[in-house]
């Protein structure tokens, strides 16, 4: 089959054919029908992502089943399936706590880059090659943990269904699940891509009143505003903060999400939001970089500063619901597909992505 994968950092990402093993006890062989290609992946390029290298990249996906291992009974050949990045054991102290986002086992997976039991499925030459998160959306096929393959209806469409694995879920979970968004609150989203965009449209359906976007690109957040965003901030010209807080009656927003992982705009949002509000963190920044706290104001104003990984999401859950929001006419997924690709383009993909030129661009296979 052909993949993605990646040899060197910051070298473009070369598309080869690669032997996958078949699917063995709680494992899935899933015939890719489409990965979207996110800045996660690209992060493992540039080594922002700490991992082990060659590796197949992508972990947004959707496909047919095609095989399946021993003992797995969920599942039959021909089901459609989203596949997660996050594997759930089910059986973990944070699984127990019905936090599967934080499972052990898809912490592992994650760490490694490969499957449950220390091994990989994907050689080439005689060589493993790890694959990003264990199911490695960018390639024609992928054996992958059972339990990371969300079951979908015969006739969803996989094109938008593969943007549930990851930006959809993330975004729209850190507004419903992490945050805990009510009506007629106000809102900032810090990052109008396509995380960013998510929370923004997860913030409509959540019945907030005002919802500012900010960006330091107009087209952005131009965008911004087809997914419900009722102000933007132009970072590249304004204040965000001071912004934000004239459009507030001086007292900054109820909840702040930053979806970019940077210092200053964590820092940013966080000053932004109002006294006894609350701000997510969505955004990977860098291992090296911390943010400063000023610790008389940290009681004083009683903020709540929360960490958003996968959109706190219970993916066996949450993705069906999505999709039944998106068959409602709730959830917009194909206004976030600016572009698609051939695999062989993949390195086109990043260079729009990183420009800034796609909400998401999207693989067909």
């Amino acid at each position: 089959m052909k993949a993605a994968v990646c040899y060197e950092r910051n070298q473009p990402v070369r598309v080869e054919d690669v032997t996958l093993d078949s699917p063995r006890r709680d494992e899935v062989r899933v015939r890719l029908a489409a990965s979207g290609v996110c800045h996660s992946d690209y992060s493992l390029v540039t080594g922002l992502l700490r991992g082990r290298l060659p590796c197949v990249l992508g972990h947004e996906g959707a496909g047919i089943v095609e095989e399946v291992g021993e003992s797995v009974s969920h599942l039959s050949p021909g089901d459609k399936v989203v596949l997660s990045w996050v594997t759930p054991c089910g059986r973990c102290y944070f699984c127990r706590l019905a936090k599967p986002h934080l499972c052990q086992l898809g912490e592992r997976i994650n760490k490694t880059n490969r499957m449950p039991d220390g091994t990989s499925r994907v050689h080439k030459d005689g060589q493993d090659l790890d694959v990003f998160s264990a199911i490695g959306t960018m390639a024609e096929f992928s054996v992958a943990p059972a339990n990371a393959a969300v079951k979908v209806p015969p006739d969803a469409p996989l094109d938008k269904c593969a943007l549930l694995g990851c930006a959809v879920t993330t975004g729209v979970g850190a507004v419903f699940n992490t945050a805990g968004v009510v009506p007629g609150s106000s809102v900032a989203v810090f990052g109008a891509g396509g995380v960013g965009l998510n929370a923004i449209q997860g913030a409509v359906i959540a019945g907030a009143e005002r919802i500012i976007a900010v960006d330091a690109q107009p087209s952005k957040l131009e965008m911004a505003k087809t997914f419900g965003a009722t102000d933007v901030v132009d970072a590249s010209k304004a204040d965000a903060v001071e912004s934000i807080r004239a459009l507030t009656e001086g007292r900054g927003v109820d909840y702040a999400f930053e979806a970019i992982g940077t210092k200053r705009t964590v820092e940013q949002a966080f000053e932004a939001t109002r006294k006894a509000g609350t701000c997510v963190v969505i955004g990977l920044g860098s291992i090296k970089e911390s943010v400063s706290l000023n610790l008389f104001f940290l009681p004083l104003l009683e903020k709540r500063l929360l960490g958003c990984w996968y959109g706190s999401a219970d993916v066996h859950r949450d993705i069906p619901r999505l999709l039944a929001l998106y068959r409602a006419g709730k959830l917009k997924l194909d206004a976030l597909v600016t572009r698609t690709y051939r695999l062989e383009e993949i390195n086109e993909a990043f260079a729009a992505m990183n420009s800034g030129a796609n909400a998401r661009g999207v693989i067909l296979f």
